[in-house]
């Protein structure tokens, strides 16, 4: 009997990995989906931010199809004149206050620092200022707990300083490289101050930039078959950790008040890798289930450098590394020209337009 009762008080008291790292360590998680089911379990392993995009709600569409079917014929009625680009933003914009309802108590907790469900905007709007505030105004307005997602693009950088005067919290997203994220905490900044200038609470905000890590080791595993190249087994799969490092090291001796987040995941290392961090991980539901399935240690790890030699031979080896890197790597004219970014935009551009087609197919439904 006591060995019974000893085995279910350590089910008890067992938390996760993920759990842990959340009530030992400063590094926040989030759920990369708002899938309602996915997001839940990320909250009972103490998740509290959520996300939604076009790729997002393309996913929820197909697998609740049951749910979301009759909810874009209640659309058509409502909305007549509605094309279906309209009614899969407006779907878009539903999925994530329902997701956002979720993240509510977390919200208040964590006074408005957490508890977010960060919403993106229309990404075929990446070179247009103006369009991308319009955007984000109405997105900040669905529910009290939202996040912007504005692309670290030239005119995105722009859009992030005004959003961040005008009382939104934004996630600066589409961004992979140090000189980007240098340049949205510039912005985020100045929107900061102008706002502190005027007396107007700067308190409640919860600002972050994305570093999607994956996509920049993507990228250099590309190259790296173009150009009929080696390196030394694994190495490529530190580049976005690298670059996330030295980011994180520059923001806590500069003082910047945004935080980093991490997203992109292709590896474990792009959790293990940052956990002690006062920043944000975001992996989708499958790879925060294989982080609990794993006998990886939850210790801080932010710290610990990257090997030298690994740092060496991606910068020897590729120029793009040294851009995303170096501060002065890029400028902000070349943000919408580096090719993560590029590969990254037309998959989420591609994502509306499927999304469409799916809206259209309950639209109008092929003939039998």
């Amino acid at each position: 009997m006591k060995s019974e009762l000893t085995g279910k008080a350590a089910t008890l008291t067992y938390k996760s990995p993920l759990h842990q790292m959340t009530e030992t360590t400063p590094t926040c998680l989030w759920n990369d989906s708002a899938d309602i089911d996915e997001l839940k379990y990320a909250i009972a392993n103490g998740a509290v931010g959520a996300t939604c995009n076009p790729v997002i709600a393309l996913g929820i569409l197909k697998k609740e199809i049951a749910v979301w079917g009759p909810r874009v014929e209640g659309l058509m009625r409502e909305l007549p004149g509605a094309t279906e680009d309209q009614i899969g933003w407006k779907l878009i914009e539903e999925m994530s206050v329902r997701a956002a309802k979720l993240l509510e108590p977390a919200f208040a907790m964590h006074r408005g620092r957490n508890g977010r469900l960060s919403i993106q905007t229309d990404p075929r709007l990446f070179r247009d200022t103006t369009a991308i505030l319009e955007n984000t105004t109405r997105f900040n307005a669905l529910a009290p707990n939202m996040i912007v997602k504005i692309p670290a693009t030239r005119a995105g950088i722009a859009a992030i300083e005004e959003a961040t005067y005008r009382g939104v919290s934004i996630n600066a997203t589409v961004c992979f490289t140090l000189p980007q994220c240098i340049a949205v905490a510039e912005s985020v900044e100045r929107g900061l101050r102008r706002r502190e200038n005027e007396g107007m609470d700067i308190k409640s905000m919860g600002p972050v930039c994305t570093i999607m890590v994956g996509r920049l080791d993507d990228w250099l595993k590309v190259l790296l078959d173009k150009r009929e190249i080696s390196v030394d087994p694994g190495f490529l799969e530190w580049a976005g950790v690298a670059v996330f490092k030295k980011t994180y090291a520059i923001f806590r001796e500069r003082g910047y008040r945004l935080r980093l987040l991490s997203a992109a995941f292709r590896n474990h290392m792009h959790w293990s890798e940052l956990i002690g961090a006062d920043a944000v991980i975001s992996p989708p539901s499958v790879w925060q289930r294989r982080f609990n399935a794993s006998d990886i240690s939850v210790r801080s790890r932010i710290d610990d450098p990257v090997d030298p030699k690994v740092v060496d031979q991606l910068l020897r080896h590729f120029d793009d590394f040294r851009r995303a890197y170096s501060e002065d790597g890029l400028t902000e004219d070349e943000f919408d020209s580096f090719a993560p970014t590029v590969r990254t935009l037309r998959q989420f551009i591609a994502a509306c337009t499927d999304l469409d087609g799916l809206v259209r197919d309950v639209m109008l439904p092929e003939p039998h």
